[in-house]
């Protein structure tokens, strides 16, 4: 069995600089037993340090492959959420796993358009009112908060820097943890399909561009710190998380110059994806976007 502490550079946790300085007194007390909750101790990574603000879980969608992401501020009282990339099959789970970790969801996110499946921040309004849909505003869809490059997505203390990553679609995004000390470390980027592990999504359709793909990842993932853990939203093989230093050596696609980068895309020769003739006019008013009026 490999050693956990192989893996440790892999967990994100808050940098040192951002906790509290401790007396001895105060350190020798902290070391004494507490009653810390269990939710809190259930946060990513080894979940021993009371300090840690991030809670964090990848979910999986098996008909589409798809991952779903939640992440929570647990430093805040309110314990404020964000869910990026739901699927309107497995909302119940999501909402049901958020009520039971006690935390309130403030964002259901979407990093595009996606052409796989239908999304659930539509149905999740329709559960949950107080939630507010979110994505890009170079996408065209309908959504609470239209955002663009550059703008930050707070929960809590926490919050998510929003990159443009254009080339699978035209209003793809790549959500991307902040790189003050007060936030977690490693940091992390949810990279929808601009990005999937040692390869990337199709750029055939949807206002798709390899040559802007290519431009995306190179400028706006690539250049993040070499530990940063990249979260894909789908996976064909078994992987989960890979990093921007993986990706930069072993991408099959990604390493290549950007000529043939275009070669190898324009020549993958995939079948027209089958839900997109319905998938996509849902997924432009974020799946079920208004409440039903009620007659």
């Amino acid at each position: 069995m490999v050693p956990l502490r192989f893996y440790r550079h892999l967990i994100p946790r808050l940098s040192a600089a951002a906790r509290s300085p401790f007396s001895r007194a105060a350190a020798a007390a902290s070391c004494a037993p507490r009653p810390i909750p269990a939710l809190a101790m259930a946060a990513y990574g080894t979940g021993a340090s009371a300090d840690r603000r991030l809670l964090f879980r990848q979910l999986f969608e098996k008909e589409s492959s798809t991952y779903t992401y939640l992440l929570a501020d647990i430093g805040d009282p309110e314990k404020p959420a964000v869910l990026i990339d739901p699927v309107d099959r497995t909302v119940d789970r999501d909402l049901n796993l958020i009520k039971e970790l006690g935390l309130k969801l403030i964002y259901a996110m979407n990093t595009h358009v996606h052409a796989d499946h239908i999304t659930g921040t539509g149905l999740i309004k329709t559960k949950l009112p107080g939630a507010k849909s979110v994505i890009s505003k170079a996408s065209g869809a309908k959504a609470d908060h239209s955002v663009e490059h550059g703008e930050k997505i707070y929960f809590g203390n926490l919050f998510l820097e929003v990159r443009a990553t254009p080339g699978h679609t035209a209003g793809c995004v790549t959500y991307v943890t902040g790189d003050s000390d007060d936030q977690p470390s490693p940091r992390m980027a949810f990279t929808g399909d601009a990005l999937i592990i040692r390869a990337c999504g199709r750029t055939d359709f949807q206002g798709g561009s390899s040559d802007e793909l290519y431009q995306s990842v190179h400028s706006q993932i690539f250049t993040l710190p070499k530990d940063t853990l990249l979260y894909p939203a789908h996976d064909y093989k078994g992987f989960t998380v890979t990093t921007v230093e993986e990706e930069s050596a072993y991408n099959a696609r990604l390493t290549k110059d950007k000529e043939t980068f275009k070669t190898i895309m324009e020549n993958l020769n995939l079948s027209y994806p089958k839900m997109i003739d319905v998938v996509v006019p849902a997924n432009l008013v974020c799946g079920i976007q208004d409440p039903p009026s009620k007659v």
